[in-house]
């Protein structure tokens, strides 16, 4: 479906692999100029040759430690520079550590806060006065934990609690300055992260990983996992015109694992 974003600039932060990598591949095929944004140079060198090969769309990449305060500014800076404009936000990168609660230090709780919460609201307020110039959007990537308290998911729970809360608040500003802002909240997603949780959890069961996948999906109470590219579609349709009355939303996308108001 072509969405009306070709020519649009994005900067999609984790998008060395899983849901990021997948979003700025949906980008690239509607004509997106992305920048894509993680820690590792490596991985994002070969996902840009991948977007570069397959969509022939313009890509750039920029590598930087997402915890640091002053690296969404440069990256942001970095997008504006490579493409003179933004379009669309998306933040996307903020894995955060699971386990028994006990066992959780406070370099742990830190962690979590400082990549996915400080992060987002570091990328957003950098980016929000190129956002505002072009009636942009933002997009937060922020998960169906955040409806529900589970103990071994405290840190990644409270900190996307915390997100959708800060995506109402942006919503609400960018009523009055033109900007766009809504969330996803993925439920269990075929990706990297996925796997390693399964491993965890075969090892902590003393279990096989078939055995962990398969009791992880019944307690899902879903037919299946999702995919990676279902996320990426509601992504660009957020970030389309299509969306344009669409603002402080925030939308599961698990399968039906969240059953709560």
């Amino acid at each position: 479906m072509d969405l009306g974003l070709r020519g649009k600039a994005a900067l999609v932060t984790g998008a060395s692999r899983g849901l990021g990598e997948a979003i700025a591949q949906e980008f690239a095929a509607e004509g997106v100029q992305v920048c894509l944004a993680a820690r590792d140079a490596a991985k994002l060198a070969d996902v840009a040759a991948t977007i570069t090969a397959r969509a022939q769309a313009r890509c750039v990449t920029f590598a930087g430690d997402l915890r640091v305060a002053e690296t969404m500014q440069a990256a942001v800076a970095h997008a504006v520079a490579a493409f003179g404009r933004l379009d669309i936000l998306v933040n996307n990168a903020g894995a955060t550590k699971r386990g028994d609660f006990l066992s959780l230090s406070d370099d742990d709780w830190q962690d979590g806060y400082a990549l996915k919460f400080h992060g987002y609201v570091r990328a957003t307020r950098a980016a929000w006065p190129h956002l505002k110039a072009v009636g942009g959007t933002v997009i937060n990537i922020v998960g169906i934990g955040a409806r529900a308290g589970t103990d071994e998911f405290t840190i990644g729970g409270s900190v996307n609690a915390a997100v959708l809360n800060f995506t109402k608040a942006m919503a609400h500003l960018g009523v009055r300055e033109g900007v766009r802002v809504n969330a996803i909240n993925p439920g269990h997603i075929e990706t990297e992260r996925l796997t390693r949780n399964v491993a965890r959890l075969a090892q902590l069961w003393g279990t096989t990983s078939e055995n962990a996948r398969a009791a992880l999906l019944a307690a899902c109470g879903t037919q299946r996992f999702g995919r990676p590219d279902e996320i990426a579609s509601a992504v660009a349709f957020l970030a389309s015109d299509k969306a344009s009355f669409v603002q402080g939303a925030l939308i599961d996308i698990d399968g039906g694992e969240n059953r709560a108001l």
